[in-house]
């Protein structure tokens, strides 16, 4: 299975966000992450995706997921396995 595009837009003082990137960190997932507060550019991507700007937002191939636990979620159904290891990490 090939591992899906993925960009998580988001900012560093968001709790939601840290939440998110406290489950990926603990499980090594290694996602492109965008700035919507420091990147106008990547800002304006999101709402061109999603219709809006809000973060955490997880882009899977162009699709935008939004809220944290629903990004969690996702992450875990499809990138980490039951024992919580990592699966798909080098499909690309």
């Amino acid at each position: 299975m090939n591992r899906p595009n993925l960009t998580l837009y988001q900012f560093p003082t968001c709790p939601y966000c840290q939440k998110v990137l406290r489950f990926m960190a603990e499980h090594a997932l290694d996602i492109p992450r965008k700035d919507t507060r420091q990147d106008p550019d990547a800002r304006a991507e999101l709402i061109q995706l999603g219709g809006k700007s809000q973060v955490p937002a997880l882009a899977i191939d162009g699709t935008i997921l939004y809220e944290s636990d629903a990004i969690i979620d996702w992450l875990r159904t499809n990138l980490v396995d039951v024992d919580g290891a990592t699966v798909a990490a080098g499909a690309e």
